[in-house]
């Protein structure tokens, strides 16, 4: 009889032990689906592609090298101080850069340069965000492939508009990159050595000394009789302006 209860006991214990076992692989199943939710609620965002990064159709440079185009023997030399979030130099990329291409760029009459005011934008938004020296950080990059003007326009074509708000993150410039015709790898091995943090800065130390009141800022050098020459155009200024100026100076110089 004692047996009898004895091993009815033990029954119950092992029922209770399997249904205990049951009841631990259940809640570590629930735990596992939800720690999988949020896991993947966390990443889903970081490695899914970047919905509204767009594919820009740019066009090739007269005598491009580097950050510059154009006749480095032409007349005159201009240096555009830049910002990539900058929406007046984004405009001035749209509307009048094309036209300094067409008549003076073009034609050997001016060598342009584009360079980085750093982080100007973002110091006069509050201070402290990056995206603008991470911008012309991967525009640089993007020269060591020769390819610094469609990074150029990938990255203005891509500017949200809103300043300091995630168009250049890290993620979202690897996928601008790609856009345009970037070895992806090549870049992001460049970028994230940060390869060219000191050549920004400078950039911005330079344009202060030029007298940078905001970008975009543009230098217009020549030389007259032996005698170097500048001039200013601040601001988004129509072609209109450029042209007067340009046109002034050319006749200067007997150059037209």
């Amino acid at each position: 009889m004692n047996a009898e209860k004895k091993s009815k006991r033990q029954a119950r214990r092992e029922q209770m032990n399997k249904q205990s076992a049951r009841n631990r692989l259940i809640v570590g199943g629930i735990i596992t689906l939800v720690a999988a939710f949020f896991l993947y609620a966390i990443l889903r965002p970081i490695l899914a592609p970047i919905a509204d990064v767009v594919a820009v159709d740019s066009h090739e440079r007269f005598m491009a090298d580097g950050n510059s185009m154009g006749d480095p023997n032409a007349k005159i030399q201009i240096t555009e101080y830049s910002d990539f979030q900058c929406p007046f130099c984004k405009r001035h990329y749209l509307e009048v850069e094309p036209l300094l291409e067409q008549y003076y760029i073009d034609t050997g009459k001016v060598f342009f340069t584009y360079r980085s005011a750093g982080n100007f934008v973002s110091q006069g938004g509050g201070g402290g965000n990056t995206e603008s020296e991470d911008a012309a950080e991967a525009a640089y990059c993007a020269a060591d492939q020769g390819k610094f003007w469609q990074m150029h326009d990938a990255l203005f074509q891509n500017n949200r508009d809103v300043e300091n708000q995630g168009s250049f993150f890290p993620r979202r410039l690897s996928e601008i990159a790609a856009v345009a015709g970037l070895d992806v790898n090549q870049y992001e091995k460049c970028f994230d050595s940060g390869t060219y943090k000191d050549r920004v800065r400078q950039d911005q130390t330079d344009a202060t000394a030029a007298g940078l009141q905001g970008t975009p800022y543009f230098v217009v050098t020549y030389t007259v009789n032996g005698e170097t020459k500048s001039t200013i155009v601040n601001g988004a200024q129509p072609f209109s302006e450029f042209q007067v100026k340009l046109e002034a100076i050319l006749n200067e110089i007997g150059a037209q």
